[in-house]
């Protein structure tokens, strides 16, 4: 019989502390009296935390690694006892006589929060109340629309924003549960309460579920410090220059002693929870450095997990190392780390995720078939087995490790259908083992020893995402600021020091140094929530002040996140263009030197309006202005053609108003044309098939050399009110500004060229 190969399966679970109230001292016992400003943990709870473990019962031969963050574990203990609430779940409490018209443009612009292919579309009576609101409706409208609906229509949105979210797992195991979705419409206030308690009570279930597996020996649970911190850079900022040489550093933030407190914190959290200590940590976003090694090792932790390039780089940069294997038979082992102190050499057991596999379940096989994505993730894992067979000896392992949560919304069935088939085909092949981490190790001692070890994360290697750019370094500019002032109060108070109010000014600071914050500041990702986060990041260095009665600095009341970024994503043209105006893309070039304006997702803080415009280009020849909109992709709209009762318009405001209205038939065709001042009405050129091409002279738009051209383009709904048709605004692009640009002359192209 062949060796096997091991595969460890690490679900990492987190989220941030959403409160913003101060953290007490004394631990809260009226009901809702801990207020979150978002809802993903109670949500997520009951579609992610509690099945994916739940899941193994089915398959006694699997075994798994789970990773809980401690905000996320204190967070449904508040949950579960009742204490904490937030926005969404007050609303959904409220009898649907008691709610004031704030309270449904709210559940309007809230209550669809979710992947709609997966958690709306599937189902009539919530799809029905999407199109009630409307797909793509501008903040304005909601107000308007919020008065046309039901009593009945919003205790159904109650019920179906909160039971989209409850995992398939507890229709198949819960009778009430499986009711109410069978049940679709007409739902009872009382129905509606029931589902909310059971919410409550999935949240005290899932810590159990987990001590329950542990206990069995089927999973093991790691952790994380305490507030998800980036402990390398908690340790010491600088050290982002070495996987970054040209990093425009904050000012140095150096605080070890933090993160010190963050792994302990950590550590004794999970030991009153689960009665043991953790033998495993996946430090925040696997970022590790060697300053973390001896911080966690002090406190018994045995192993920790970082990204495969984390390695490589590390082995590029090893000095008198004498490893003569392959490249890739280096990644799928364990490995020592060491550091050496003043108290002596600290070392820790280290593995590395394999990207390609961890990043195919977490990113791509969404969308595949089942079987077709199990196909290709077993073909993948034995093609890998052949290739790594040279030392028969060998007993070689392979870390899938990824976020256990938020992939599962774009999987049909919430993942059910993907992970059980991916269980049931490892379950059945003699060559693959799943493993325990600490059993792995027992067995099987890492062999080489790492003297170093570079610094970076599971994203590039690097911490990026975290640090460099302007609003990053701001926010690290202010957590440095903060962190002196409490310095400095301890040298002004020492009478303070063991004080109820400086013992929670320092966890406000611990939460402040959390990843999550930094993470949707920059370009690298963006949400409907980043202002929130914005918020939420100076809220508790606010907090901090606060509560040691001192004045709040002036800068941490206004926002970080959009502060040194331009209006809107404007890039102008480059060249004079010629496009085929035949309503698709006819060749790579044709639009190429225009500019353009991406629109993306439009809508604030704490909902989700799709945009039917994804982005508009606009270039010009001498003698014309070329337009082209596209139009973003609806799925799942077999019934409804989403353009009915749609009119786009190009809205010129200089250098004379002139109005162009598109309006797309059922058949595709189009008609445009520009209206005037004087009402008078010209045809334009103007074509769909993919997307909306139109050609307008500028003789028409009465244009003039060196003449100033101003427009935008906006998306309006006609909407009949008392057997009167009215067009109302749903979308205008660019928001709050307009293009602008000259008439160009013959010289355009030569002062541009390039």
């Amino acid at each position: 019989m062949s060796q096997k190969i091991h595969i460890a399966f690490l679900w990492h679970q987190h989220q941030p502390v959403y409160r913003d109230a101060p953290v007490s001292i004394d631990k809260p016992t009226q009901p809702c009296s801990v207020s979150y400003l978002m809802p993903w943990v109670r949500l997520h709870a009951t579609k992610d935390y509690y099945d994916t473990v739940a899941i193994l019962e089915e398959f006694p031969k699997i075994k798994a690694n789970f990773n809980l963050v401690p905000s996320l574990m204190l967070q449904l203990e508040e949950y579960a006892s009742g204490v904490a609430c937030d926005k969404c779940l007050e609303l959904s409490l409220k009898p649907a006589t008691e709610l004031t018209d704030d309270d449904k443009v709210y559940i309007l612009l809230n209550f669809f929060m979710c992947n709609w292919d997966t958690m709306i579309y599937p189902y009539p009576r919530y799809l029905e109340l999407l199109n009630k609101r409307g797909k793509n409706v501008p903040l304005s409208e909601i107000s308007r629309v919020a008065k046309h609906l039901k009593e009945q229509d919003y205790i159904d949105l109650q019920v179906w924003f909160n039971l989209t979210w409850m995992d398939p797992y507890w229709k198949w195991n819960d009778s009430f549960i499986k009711n109410l979705y069978e049940k679709e419409r007409n739902y009872t206030n009382a129905e509606k309460l029931e589902l909310l308690d059971k919410q409550k009570q999935i949240c005290g279930k899932i810590i159990d579920k987990y001590k329950e597996m542990q206990g069995k020996g089927q999973i093991e649970v790691s952790v994380t410090p305490f507030y998800h911190p980036i402990l390398p850079l908690i340790c010491n900022t600088d050290t982002a220059k070495i996987g970054m040489p040209d990093v425009v550093l904050p000012k140095k933030f150096f605080r070890p002693e933090d993160a010190k407190v963050q792994i302990e914190k950590a550590v004794n959290y999970y030991e009153k929870l689960f009665g043991i200590k953790p033998r495993g940590m996946w430090p925040s976003e696997g970022s590790v450095s060697e300053d973390i090694i001896p911080l966690i090792a002090d406190t018994g932790i045995n192993w920790i997990a970082t990204d495969e390039q984390i390695l490589y780089n590390t082995i590029q940069n090893q000095q008198g190392g004498n490893i003569s294997k392959s490249p890739r038979e280096l990644f799928y082992q364990p490995y020592r780390v060491e550091k050496n102190t003043n108290e002596g050499t600290k070392s820790l057991n280290i593995i590395f995720r394999d990207r390609v596999l961890s990043d195919s379940i977490g990113f791509v096989y969404s969308h595949w078939d089942p079987k077709d994505a199990v196909n290709d993730f077993m073909t993948k894992v034995h093609r890998l087995k052949e290739s790594l067979w040279h030392d028969k000896n060998s007993a070689f392992l392979i870390p899938v490790i990824l976020d256990g949560e938020n992939c599962w919304e774009f999987y049909r069935n919430d993942g059910w259908d993907f992970l059980r088939e991916l269980y049931a085909r490892l379950s059945s092949d003699p060559e693959i083992e799943t493993v325990i981490v600490s059993d792995f190790l027992k067995e099987h001692p890492a062999q080489i020893t790492l003297k170093h070890l570079f610094p970076g994360s599971w994203i590039n290697a690097n911490f990026g995402v975290w640090l460099g750019h302007p609003e990053d370094n701001l926010a690290w500019e202010y957590l440095l600021k903060t962190r002196n002032f409490l310095d400095d109060y301890i040298k002004k108070h020492p009478q303070k020091t063991d004080s109820p109010e400086l013992k929670c000014a320092f966890e406000e600071l611990y939460i402040a140094e959390g990843s999550d914050w930094n993470w949707w500041y920059g370009d690298d990702h963006s949400s409907c929530h980043d202002e929130m986060f914005d918020y939420l990041f100076r809220k508790h260095l606010i907090n901090i002040y606060k509560l040691l009665h001192e004045p709040v600095p002036d800068e941490l009341h206004i926002a970080i996140k959009g502060k040194f970024k331009q209006a809107a994503p404007i890039q102008g043209p480059r060249d004079f263009i010629t496009p085929a105006i035949d309503g698709k893309i006819t060749n790579y070039f044709e639009w190429i030197s225009a500019g353009f304006f991406n629109v993306g997702h439009k809508g604030g803080t704490m909902h989700q309006v799709e945009s039917l415009i994804s982005r508009f280009y606009y270039g010009f020849d001498v003698n014309n202005l070329f337009v082209r909109i596209d139009l973003r992709a609806h799925k799942n709209e077999k019934d409804t053609n989403p353009l009915e009762n749609i009119q786009f318009q190009v809205l010129v405001l200089k250098p004379f108003n002139k109005t162009i209205n598109i309006k797309i038939s059922s058949d595709n065709s189009v008609s445009c044309v520009m209206e005037s001042e004087d009402k008078s009405i010209k045809p334009i050129d103007c074509a769909y098939k993919k997307i909306i091409e139109l050609s307008i002279p500028f003789e028409l738009l009465g244009a003039k050399e060196n003449d100033t051209l101003e427009f935008v383009v906006t998306a309006n709904k006609l909407v009949v009110e008392n057997n009167k048709s009215n067009l109302y605004e749903i979308e205008r692009w660019p928001y709050q500004e307009s293009i602008k640009f000259l008439k160009p002359t013959e010289e355009f192209y030569l002062q541009n060229w390039s």
